[in-house]
């Protein structure tokens, strides 16, 4: 029998974070690292590494998430399998791709310095490997799934008002919505709970405050 061909396995993550983008709205940005060898040294990647042998798939995008950009985002979910034969300049290699959303406060944890760099997800640089084809991939997903409120939920904090959720929603899709046909469907969602609370420290009158709790898949309409 012939010698079974070395595969290699890595693990590498896609994030997403909400930023302020052009006319300070919020925008969607996702960083990357730059190589450090050859092949594409000095290219922007992303963040990842190969996968030990007595580690976990998801034990892997944590760690290498951690330490390459600092992120340790509660929401992290396997995106896809990427094994194209020529993927990689140096024999097959394998990569399972996860996705992070991360929240504002958890972007502060990220890794300042030349190490790690944000760019607008739908503008992006050439980037090595196939990784502009996962980040595009992950984008259209994203965008697909953002309808749901739970995909949505995940940028935001606890609480948050339904401005803030259509500022997602914008973001992700990449362009405005109809504030009143916005508000209009979701009213009628049974995962947003109004908290009785509302938001301080605003100009005109306090906007409500929601919290999301899923009963059902609801899926708005934008």
């Amino acid at each position: 029998m012939p010698a079974s061909p070395h595969i290699d396995v890595a693990v590498s993550t896609v994030i997403f974070a909400l930023r302020p983008g052009p006319h300070n709205l919020p925008s969607l940005w996702t960083p990357f690292v730059p190589r450090t060898r050859e092949p594409f040294k000095n290219k922007w990647a992303l963040p990842g590494g190969w996968l030990p042998d007595h580690e976990q798939l998801e034990d892997a995008a944590a760690r290498t998430l951690a330490e390459t950009t600092g992120l340790r985002p509660s929401y992290v979910e396997q995106l896809y399998t990427f094994g194209n034969l020529d993927r990689s300049p140096t024999g097959r290699v394998i990569s399972v791709v996860y996705w992070a959303l991360v929240r504002a406060d958890e972007v502060e944890s990220a890794i300042p310095g030349d190490n790690v760099r944000w760019f607008p997800a739908d503008h992006l640089p050439e980037l090595a490997f196939d990784h502009n084809d996962i980040v595009n991939y992950a984008l259209e997903r994203l965008r697909t799934k953002v309808a749901y409120a739970d995909i949505a939920h995940s940028f935001l904090g606890e609480t948050f008002t339904i401005a803030q959720l259509r500022s997602v929603h914008e973001a992700v899709l990449g362009h405005k919505l109809d504030a009143a046909n916005f508000r209009r469907s979701v009213a009628t969602s049974p995962d947003l709970i109004d908290t009785g609370d509302v938001l301080t420290g605003t100009p005109h009158r306090p906007p409500k405050l929601f919290k999301f709790q899923p009963t059902q898949t609801k899926r708005f309409v934008s």
